[in-house]
Order: structure tokens, then sequence, then C-alpha cells
């Protein structure tokens, strides 16, 4: 087991991890920028190090830096976290090449799975279907289902039908995606969908596929150890988004058949064997109306609603990835996992929802999280800390935990009517209004949830 892991994120996550990396009796290396000086991770880690200015580019995206600390720290393994790094290939094969661990999947599934027309080829391969667009044409080996011209994504739009997403080729997490409703918008986005994608990922492909309308957003947990064992964790409710951004998620799903609840957790476990993934990862299905799936994309990495999964599975995803990591074999069968009551997350950000959610970034007046039966909450936050406008708004994470849905859903509300940040503004009121939402309660979620209220 590793004596000592570099920490290569912030915020939330970051915490997450160090008090995963305590229980296990590991030491922990905090990184951070000069805006997160007084952040709470810095304080919880047994060493801390600057790693540059306030801009990510300068400081939580640079390999350099990141590995000049973990190198001088003399720590064993690196964990990504929930975003910058994670994902990142290059990163992983830097790690390698200074002997460091890296915790998440092989640098071949980060390749491939986080190429999202690679990802595409590979599951359907392995029998998953997927959206019809241009991953199903004929092509060019080394242009896979890119579409490069505009004509060519209206000419393919005429055959499958409107709306179409036009999506970013290395693109994830509901970034770098537009819908076009008609063929003057398909010729307008598809140009800025290019010119995004390049400026977001350095990577200027995209792809198109039909755009499926009254969607649900289902995604499944799996962990996959280096000895060939797989298993899923059940799935997870991500439907009720923003701009493709996920806002609040509960396991189980609340709006999917017994059926396609089995049928996409074998799916996503055959993919995962198919090309021997290893660690955690999620794969994420739109399920349509009537019942059919298609696979989306995969996550290389811990996602931030697994907190909803460890409540109904008691299984630590971090301690998992970091057991993973170092070698060891799972040491349990898809029928040792118990899936039992409901969880559901609500995203807090330092957003204002009445305002066009602007950030909301500031100083925190006042702090005061809630607790209780069922109620876990993950944060970064504390009275006096300001929060910084360069990063992600996501400041906690509100987690409830029932024997069911009812009872999840009202400890929820209890939870939201004692939750006080006060000096910012935040999505506290949004999550309260959805809670009391008729569709929601009815289980009638969609992922234009939100567009429709």
């Amino acid at each position: 087991m590793f004596k000592k892991i570099l920490i290569a994120n912030r915020g939330e996550i970051a915490i997450r991890i160090i008090r995963a990396c305590k229980d296990m009796g590991i030491k922990t290396v905090a990184v951070f920028s000069t805006a997160d000086k007084d952040a709470l991770h810095v304080q919880y880690a047994d060493d801390a190090y600057c790693i540059g200015p306030p801009p990510s580019s300068e400081s939580y995206l640079k390999y350099a830096n990141i590995t000049s600390v973990a190198d001088f720290a003399n720590v064993d393994a690196i964990h990504p976290g929930a975003g910058f790094l994670a994902e990142d290939a290059q990163f992983a094969e830097i790690c390698e090449a200074h002997q460091i661990t890296f915790i998440g999947p092989s640098i071949d599934d980060l390749l491939t799975m986080g190429d999202k027309v690679r990802a595409l080829e590979t599951v359907v391969k392995a029998g998953l279907k997927n959206v019809p667009g241009s991953q199903g044409r004929k092509r060019k080996k080394d242009k896979r289902a890119t579409v490069e011209t505009a004509e060519e994504a209206a000419d393919l739009a005429e055959k499958i039908g409107y709306p179409i997403g036009i999506k970013a080729s290395a693109g994830g997490g509901g970034r770098g995606i537009r819908i076009a409703h008609n063929r003057p918008s398909l010729f307008n986005l598809f140009h800025i969908a290019k010119a995004e994608s390049e400026a977001a990922f350095g990577n200027g492909d995209v792809y198109v596929e039909k755009w499926i309308e009254d969607a649900r957003h289902i995604e499944v947990q799996i962990l996959g150890d280096s000895h060939g064992n797989v298993v899923h964790l059940g799935e997870r409710e991500c439907s009720i988004q923003r701009k493709q951004q996920k806002l609040l998620e509960e396991a189980p799903s609340a709006s999917i058949s017994t059926k396609v609840r089995n049928d996409i957790c074998k799916a996503a476990v055959k993919a995962a064997k198919s090309i021997g993934y290893r660690n955690a990862g999620t794969i994420e299905f739109v399920v349509d109306k009537d019942e059919k799936y298609f696979f989306l994309e995969m996550n290389t990495r811990i996602q931030v609603e697994h907190t909803i999964t460890e409540s109904i599975t008691g299984i630590d995803l971090i301690k998992e990835q970091i057991r993973i990591a170092a070698g060891e074999e799972l040491g349990y069968g898809q029928s040792d996992i118990d899936l039992t009551g409901h969880a559901i997350e609500c995203r807090i950000n330092a957003e204002d929802p009445a305002n066009q959610f602007m950030p909301s970034p500031g100083l925190i007046t006042h702090y005061n999280p809630p607790g209780g039966n069922g109620i876990r909450v993950d944060d970064c936050i504390y009275t006096g800390y300001t929060v910084p406008p360069h990063y992600d708004s996501l400041v906690a994470k509100l987690i409830a935990y029932g024997r069911d849905r009812e009872e999840a859903i009202a400890r929820l509300k209890r939870a939201l009517s004692e939750f006080k940040i006060d000096g910012i503004k935040t999505t506290i009121p949004l999550h309260q209004n959805i809670l009391n939402d008729e569709r929601f309660l009815n289980r009638t979620i969609f992922t234009n949830f939100l567009e429709t209220s």
C-alpha cells in the first residue's frame, strides 16, 4: 500500500480524498494556487505546496509544477480527483515516467475512452447501442466519426432528423455540446462548436448525433481491478441539469423500469470487461421516452456524485480507487454488493439562480451546514473563507439517505431549510423549488426539466 499520496486537485474532492487517505493511514500532500492559500484542503493535508498563480493553466493544470512537488515530497502516487488532470493521458504518462502511480485507469483506457468518438466505437464492438449519428457511417480510418464541415453535418441531419447534437470529440461532463433544431442553426452552431472545442480541449474535432428529447440521463458506476474483476454498483439518475451540467442526482434512478435498470448495469459491466478496465469509472446512457437506451460516454474518473452510490452500497469509492491502483483485488463479486435505500445529492454552487446563474464568489460571512440522521455534507468552505472566482462554483454537496425515496426527500428538504450560507448567493433556493415540484415528486424527470418548469 502507498505511504504518501499527492492530491492534484482542490475543493471538496481534495478534502474527500485526504479523509480517505487518513482513514487508511496514508500521508497526504496538497497542492494549491495562491488563490487557495487559505483553503481547507491545504489545512487538512500533512504537507502543502504552492504550485502557481490563480489561473488553472498556471497551477492545477501545470504538469511540471505538480510533478516537481511530487518528486520533492517523495510521494508514491498521485490522485487527480474529479477534474483538472483526472482524465489526462499525457499526465498519467508523465507520472509513469517519474515512477509515480497514477490513481486511475490505464493510459490506454484514458486515450480510448477519453476520446468520445473512439469510446463510441469501442463500446459498439462490445454490443452497446449508440445514438444515431456520424459514428455509424463508413469513413476513413484516421477520421473515425468526426464531421469536418457544416454541409456534411447538414446532410446527415436530413437523414436522421432534427434536433441534432454537435459534440466535441474530446469533451465531457456536458461541456462542448450545441443543439441545432434546424438547418440554419446547424450551420451557425457547427462553427461555434468547433471553435469552442479547440479553445477548451485543444482539439477542434466534433461529431454529430440525434438529440433525444424528453431524455433521461442515467449512469452506471463500475469498478474494475487489474486481475480482471469488474462489478457495477448500481445506477444513478442525473437528469436534473442546467445546460447539460448536473445539479441534482439520485440513486437508484427514479424514472426507469427494473428491466432497463438490470439491462444497462449488465451492459456497463460488459463494456468495461471488453477493454479490461481498471479503477473507478462511470458509463453513461441516455434513455428515451420509450425506454430505449443508448451509450452516451464513459467518464474515466471518480464522479462528483459518487457520494450517493457510497450511501446505497456502503462502499468507499475513493478507498477502492486507492486499493485498486496499489494492485489489490476487489475481493468481492457482484452478488456481494447490496443496494439498499435511496440517496439524493444536491450540488450547492456559488451561483445566483434568480439572476441567470451568475457566479457569486466572495466572502462567506456565516456558514452553518445541516446535520442529523441520513445527512452528509462534503464541503470546502467555512465562515470567513473567500470563494475565489477562478474555479468551478461547487462549494458543497448535500447528500440525504433514506430507507426509500420519500424519506430521502423529506430529509433533504429539512437539511436544505437548515443550510445557511451568508455572504454569497447559492443554488439552495433552486433545490428547494425542485424538491417541491410535483413532477419531481411524481418521478417525471427529464434532462429538460428546468427549461420546461
